[in-house]
């Protein structure tokens, strides 16, 4: 099987929001109530790549899963640090997509200048945090019964990973067309594919 690690585009929407969708409607992974639409993910994809990277996982034209970055918080010297997600299609579990995706996607953030990652888990979820905590989270702490979904509450328990040694004068973080520009772009981009086991 043929696999490639590259950055979404608005024609992936369709295909990401199917993955998504199960998530929403199925698990308290994702605390949305309804999931997107093909129109509302593509914008999505979009207005995330203008600063961040939205990286999807091909393997023979189908999307095994994706991974993204997302701003941490809107005040400006918050700027270093990003969210991050993965989602997986079910068809490609336990095959290292997400970690997959992790690497490349913890390759290119320390090109742009980020310097933290925060990621939530809504608990239980063992299985996220095995895989969190095998790129190199550390837990942080637990937000208790902080949102209510399918008739119970949870938890969300936040993980913090560093990128980068933290710069004592950092500058501000470029977009993403900047980032690409690296000699070392590519090869950030394609350094998860020797995880994958599809």
């Amino acid at each position: 099987m043929s696999a490639t690690i590259r950055l979404a585009s608005a024609s992936d929407a369709n295909q990401i929001s199917a993955i998504y969708r199960h998530f929403v409607l199925n698990t308290p992974i994702s605390f949305e109530s309804e999931p997107p639409d093909v129109a509302e993910t593509s914008r999505r994809i979009e207005a995330i790549l203008t600063n961040y990277p939205w990286l999807v996982c091909e393997a023979d034209g189908f999307i095994a899963g994706y991974a993204y970055a997302s701003q941490h918080r809107a005040r400006f010297h918050y700027q270093w640090s990003v969210d991050v997600t993965v989602y997986v299609h079910e068809s490609f579990r336990r095959r290292r997509v997400a970690y997959a995706l992790y690497t490349s996607l913890f390759s290119i953030l320390p090109l742009q200048g980020f310097v933290m990652a925060h990621a939530g888990i809504t608990l239980p979820n063992e299985g996220s945090i095995a895989l969190h905590e095998a790129v190199g989270f550390l837990p942080i702490g637990i937000y208790r019964n902080v949102g209510y979904k399918l008739g119970r509450w949870h938890d969300v328990g936040w993980w913090q990973k560093s990128l980068c040694v933290p710069p004592f004068e950092p500058g501000n973080p470029v977009n993403l067309e900047q980032a690409q520009a690296s000699l070392k772009w590519q090869q950030a981009l394609t350094s998860g594919l020797e995880h994958l086991t599809l």
